[in-house]
């Protein structure tokens, strides 16, 4: 759900097993266009969110001593319940060129300890013109005040079924540090904060702004209200900014942008949000295994300096 600026290339579809049923589904990111969706009851009520006094927090308070259940991500606006599959498709520009894109992001039963903190694993499929480009591990944990945070990816890039690129970055590894990916309560006219840094080995610097709350939003799945919309920027990148809308219970429904210099203008929309059989849950856990696998190889410096995942 957390869908970042980073590491896009074009590449040719998966051959790999793992992703033979994204690139098989012939659905090729037509925005709009679907009706496969499982539409959630458009509520604002809120849920059980930690309620200890300090609900804002900024990026410096990282303290591993304040995840007592780190796993368990129960923020309204950022809710991530194992077995739950989004996909988003929708359009951007690539080197000038119109792209359909979709994003696909499954919450896993698997956590993996990073920085003192266990986090819960999700995998992200990014696909475009039909194509299979990107399959990351990323890496997410609450606090007991309710703030989600990020704690780092591992990424691979493919060109046909060969693996180009695997940049990795991981808090506490390589100078790389922990960054907020939703507050516990999202105001306006609160600072901008770090959603993570990549350290040494990756250019990670994206920041992010409470930019508006309240927002009634509707896409394929439903009509919200009570939305909050993220501004997502890169200092080293000027007058590019990309919008997530986020739905109270659901999650991230809507990505857009802003800025005259922005040259991607990615639009996304919210398809499909169901939950995974347990069959298929354990195919996906098997697959995700298999990538941590590849991940220790790849990276010795820092993936491989973490524990193995654990199912939850």
């Amino acid at each position: 759900m957390a869908v970042q600026r980073s590491f896009r290339v074009l590449g040719i579809c998966l051959a790999v097993s793992v992703l033979v049923a994204a690139c098989a589904s012939g659905r090729t990111a037509a925005p709009n266009t679907s009706t496969t969706a499982e539409p959630p009851a458009v509520s604002s009520a809120p849920t059980a969110v930690p309620s200890p006094s300090r609900t804002w927090v900024s990026d410096e308070d990282f303290d591993p001593d304040n995840f007592s259940n780190s796993a368990s991500i129960t923020n309204r606006y950022f809710p991530m319940t194992p077995g739950t599959t989004y996909r988003w498709e929708g359009q951007a520009f690539d080197e000038g060129d119109k792209v359909t894109r979709a994003i696909e992001f499954t919450v896993t039963n698997l956590t993996k300890e990073i920085n003192g903190v266990v986090t819960r694993v999700a995998r992200d499929i990014d696909i475009t013109n039909g194509d299979a480009e990107e399959l990351e591990l990323t890496f997410y944990a609450q606090d007991d005040f309710g703030t989600v945070w990020y704690l780092g990816e591992y990424s691979e890039e493919y060109d046909d079924a060969r693996i180009v690129k695997s940049p990795t970055w991981l808090a506490g590894l390589r100078g790389a540090r922990a960054g907020i990916m939703m507050p516990a309560e999202p105001r306006t006219g609160t600072p901008d904060y770090a959603e993570g840094w990549g350290g040494t080995d990756v250019k990670w610097t994206d920041r992010g702004k409470v930019d508006k709350v309240g927002v009634k939003d509707c896409v394929p799945t439903g009509c919200y209200t009570d939305v909050t919309v993220i501004d997502e920027f890169n200092p080293d990148e000027p007058g590019t900014h990309q919008l997530k809308y986020y739905a109270p219970n659901v999650g991230g429904i809507r990505t857009g942008w802003r800025g005259k210099k922005e040259v991607e203008k990615e639009e996304l929309q919210l398809v499909s949000r169901k939950n995974l059989s347990e069959r298929a849950l354990a195919d996906l856990h098997d697959e995700v295994l298999a990538q941590e696998k590849r991940a220790y190889q790849r990276s010795p410096k820092a993936y491989a300096k973490t524990p193995p995942m654990k199912r939850s």
